[in-house]
C-alpha cells in the first residue's frame, strides 16, 4: 500500500526521559501546545532583527513567517520539519538596492519585493530540477569549502552596516557594547532553554538597562512608549505591494544560491538527528521555501528560510514532530494581528538593535568558518585556500560587478565567484604549499 501524502502521526504518551519523537509522531495536545509555543520563542529574536534591520514591518514579516511554514508543511506533505523565519540572506542587498538608512520604515520596500520575489521564483525552480534529478549536482557545486565561505561572507558583509548603526553619538556606541556584553553573559552564564535564547533574553536586558539610564537618569534618547498606548490589541496588518525593478531583481535573485545552501545543509542536519533520509525531500522543501518567499513578497514581508534556531530547539529537546511547527505557525499568524504587539517591536531602541546586529553578523561569519571544522575542510590544500580567502574578501570588501544592466553586490559576487572558482581549480591536481 502506498504512503499517504500527509504522515498518520502516532500519539506518544511522554517525553519523559529523553524519549525521541519522530516527525510522524505527537504528543498530548497541551504538550504539543507548550512545544509550538517554544518554538515561537526561538524564531522570534531574529525573524524580528532582520525586518527591523531592513525598515520591513515586523509585524508583518511575523505573520507572513507562519504563512510560509504552513505553506512549506503542505508541500513537503509533514515530512520535514522546519520553521520558515526572515532571512539574514537578504539584508545587506535590500539595504542596497532600497538606500535604507537603518531608522524608521524603509520608504522604498516596493522595489526590494520585487527582487524578494524574483529571489522566490529562481529558488521554486531549483526545486523543481532537484525534486527532477536529486541532489548531486548541488552538492558538487557547493561543498562545505564553498558554503563555508558562503555564509562566513554574509556576516562579514554585513559588519560595517552593525557598526555604522550604532556610531551616531558617543552614547549609542557605549549602548551598543553593552548590549553586547548582555548578550555574552547570557551565551556563556546561562544555562538550559535561557542559553538557548541568548539573542532574546540578551535584548530584554540591554533594553531595560536602556530604559533606565534614558527614560530613568535622563541621558540620551528615551524610549517613547506613547505607540504602545495607542496601538490597537487587534488589527490587519499592513500589507505592501512590490514594484519591479529590473536592476533590484537582478541584484535579489542570486541569494536563491545562498538559501538553497543554507537549506540543504539543514535538511542534512536534521537527518542526522532523526535517523531518516530526507533526500527525497529536498527539492519540495526549496519548492516550499520559494513559494513562501514568493508569498511574502508579494504582502510586504522578507524573503524566508528555514531555521537553524529551531533546529536547534529539536536538537535539545528530541521532538521532532511536524504538527508543533503547525501549532508555531498559528501562535505566529495571531501575533501577526496584534498591532500592540508590534508597537512594542518598535519601541526597541536603536543602539540596542545595533549592538545586537554585532553578535548575529559575527555569528552568522563564524557559522561560516564551522561549516569548515565540522567538514574537516584542507587548507594544506592550495585549492581550497585560494577558493576561501578570495571569497571572504569579495564579500567583506562589497565587491561589485555590473554587465549591461546586470549588476551584483558584495554577496552575489562573492558567491558566484566562490562557485565558478571552485569549479574551475577543482580539477587540477593537489599540490602543497610550498615549505
Amino acid at each position: 500500500m502506498a504512503d499517504s501524502y500527509f504522515p498518520r502521526w502516532r500519539t506518544q504518551p511522554s517525553a519523559a526521559e529523553g524519549r525521541v519523537v519522530n516527525t510522524d509522531e505527537r504528543l498530548a495536545w497541551p504538550q504539543m501546545l507548550a512545544m509550538g509555543i517554544q518554538h515561537v520563542v526561538a524564531m522570534f529574536g531574529s525573524t524580528v532583527l532582520a525586518p527591523l534591520l531592513m525598515g520591513f514591518d515586523p509585524n508583518l514579516c511575523i505573520f507572513m513567517s507562519g504563512i510560509g511554514t504552513l505553506l512549506f508543511f503542505v508541500v513537503v506533505g509533514g515530512r520535514v520539519p522546519s520553521y520558515l523565519g526572515s532571512s539574514f540572506a537578504f539584508i545587506g542587498l535590500v539595504i542596497a538596492v532600497t538606500g535604507y538608512g537603518g531608522h524608521g520604515p524603509n520608504l522604498n520596500i516596493p522595489v526590494a519585493l520585487g527582487g524578494i520575489i524574483a529571489c522566490g521564483v529562481v529558488y521554486a525552480i531549483i526545486g523543481l530540477i532537484v525534486a527532477a534529478v536529486g541532489t548531486k549536482w548541488i552538492e558538487t557545486l557547493m561543498p562545505p569549502l564553498v558554503t563555508g565561505a558562503i555564509v562566513c561572507v554574509i556576516g562579514l558583509n554585513l559588519a560595517p552596516i552593525a557598526v555604522k548603526g550604532v556610531s551616531g553619538s558617543n552614547f549609542d556606541s557605549w549602548m551598543a557594547l553593552v548590549t553586547v556584553l548582555c548578550v555574552a553573559a547570557v551565551a556563556v552564564f546561562a544555562r538550559g532553554m535561557l542559553q538557548r535564547l541568548l539573542i532574546l533574553v540578551g535584548l530584554l536586558v540591554a533594553y531595560v538597562i536602556y530604559a533606565i539610564v534614558t527614560n530613568g537618569l535622563g541621558m540620551g534618547k528615551p524610549i517613547d512608549f506613547s505607540i504602545v498606548a495607542n496601538a490597537a490589541w487587534f488589527g490587519m496588518p499592513h500589507f505592501t505591494a512590490p514594484a519591479f525593478n529590473a536592476q533590484a531583481m537582478t541584484l535579489l535573485a542570486p541569494i536563491a544560491v545562498i538559501l538553497v545552501a543554507e537549506n540543504l545543509g539543514h535538511i542534512k542536519a536534521v537527518s542526522a538527528m532523526t535517523g531518516q533520509n530526507l533526500d527525497r525531500y529536498v527539492g519540495r522543501a526549496f519548492i516550499g521555501d520559494g513559494l513562501a518567499t514568493i508569498v511574502s513578497g508579494f504582502s510586504g514581508g522578507t524573503g524566508v528560510t528555514t531555521y537553524a534556531e529551531n533546529i536547534g530547539v529539536m536538537a535539545v529537546t528530541k521532538i521532532y514532530s511536524t504538527l508543533v511547527f503547525v501549532i508555531a505557525a498559528v501562535i505566529a499568524l495571531v501575533l501577526g494581528f496584534s498591532p500592540k504587539f508590534g508597537a512594542v517591536i518598535q519601541t526597541i531602541p536603536g543602539p540596542v538593535l545595533g549592538g545586537v546586529s554585532i553578535v548575529v553578523f559575527g555569528l552568522i561569519a563564524v557559522t561560516g568558518a564551522r561549516i569548515w571544522v565540522v567538514n574537516k575542510v584542507d587548507f594544506s590544500d592550495n585549492r581550497n585556500l585560494i577558493v576561501a580567502a578570495v571569497t571572504l574578501v569579495l564579500g567583506a570588501g562589497d565587491f561589485s560587478l555590473k554587465l549591461g544592466g546586470f549588476a551584483l553586490g558584495g554577496i552575489g559576487t562573492a558567491t558566484f565567484g566562490a562557485i565558478i572558482l571552485y569549479a574551475l581549480l577543482r580539477r587540477k591536481p593537489a599540490q602543497q604549499p610550498a615549505v
